[in-house]
């Protein structure tokens, strides 16, 4: 796991008066960062393969994750639930228009406002983004053909059988464990090691109420997004099995402005598979410049 020497923690009070904390790394621009898990600690973003170099990260701790306090209400864990957190951080930076970002599980949270508070974006970068929030389903079938350009790696006939148990309903916690290889454009020992930490950062109680019943009005926050005007781009990796680019390309298509770029070689965690393409890409976007090989 990276460490992040540059960071500096932060507290501020959501609109219940739960104490949630950020961190802020680098220089620049701001962007609002919200991970996923869903409800993980935000550390496991790191720098974001060093877009901290071009821009002032605000990585934010949900509450009951990271440094974040643990609300009285644990029912306030439902995603639609965490909008006024992020609002809440908006206001304290003292921003009227912030760029944000969504890290998988995390951009459900991020469509959700933009949805809500359309204004109050500048630009919305959604990174291998869940798809609760809009209602897109993935097929096993698309999931294991995305799957199969895995082929030729050692570990892949064991996720491979694991995968179709998962899709199966039968998953058992060996499957899943078995399945993090497809998460990462090359399990190497940096992704083994941000695996191993990642395991522990979860709350899993959290994450059991992020997507609850009453967490998604799909219908509604699409017809929100076909009027949002701020700029949007949706980065996929070719390999993720969790966000397939098909799907991310369906998911671009909700938006009246939004770039799909599929990242070369890259799964659900792109800023480590290729940090300099990573930050290249968001970067492009962020200053307003056109991005290459945009779908």
């Amino acid at each position: 796991m990276p460490t992040d020497p540059g960071a500096c923690g932060f507290t501020f009070l959501a609109p219940d008066g739960t104490e949630l904390s950020y961190r802020a790394l680098g220089a620049g621009d701001p962007v609002v960062c919200i991970p996923g898990g869903p409800m993980q600690d935000s550390r496991y973003l790191g720098n974001l393969g060093g877009l901290s170099a071009r821009h002032r990260l605000i990585l934010l701790d949900l509450r009951g994750t990271g440094a974040s306090a643990t609300p009285q209400d644990t029912t306030s864990y439902r995603c639609d639930r965490l909008v006024g957190d992020v609002d809440a951080l908006r206001a304290h930076l003292g921003l009227d228009r912030m760029n944000l970002l969504g890290h998988s599980a995390g951009a459900n949270l991020a469509v959700l406002y933009a949805a809500k508070h359309p204004g109050r974006v500048d630009r919305l970068v959604l990174i291998t983004p869940g798809l609760a929030a809009v209602g897109i389903a993935v097929s096993a079938t698309t999931r294991r053909e995305v799957a199969q350009l895995r082929e030729r790696e050692v570990w892949f006939p064991t996720a491979s059988a694991a995968l179709k148990t998962i899709a199966a309903g039968n998953g058992t916690a060996e499957d899943w464990e078995a399945v993090v290889p497809f998460f990462y454009g090359r399990w190497d020992a940096a992704a083994q090691a941000h695996a191993a930490v990642g395991a522990g950062q979860k709350n899993q109680e959290a994450a059991a109420v992020f997507g609850s019943e009453g967490a998604f009005d799909t219908d509604a926050t699409r017809a929100a997004l076909a009027t949002f005007a701020a700029p949007t781009l949706l980065l996929a990796g070719e390999f993720d099995v969790n966000t397939p680019p098909s799907r991310a390309a369906d998911f671009a298509q909700l938006f009246p402005d939004a770039g799909l770029v599929v990242q070369p070689a890259a799964a659900h965690t792109p800023w480590l598979d290729d940090a300099d393409q990573f930050v290249a890409t968001t970067a492009t976007f962020l200053a307003g410049d056109q991005l290459a090989g945009q779908a």
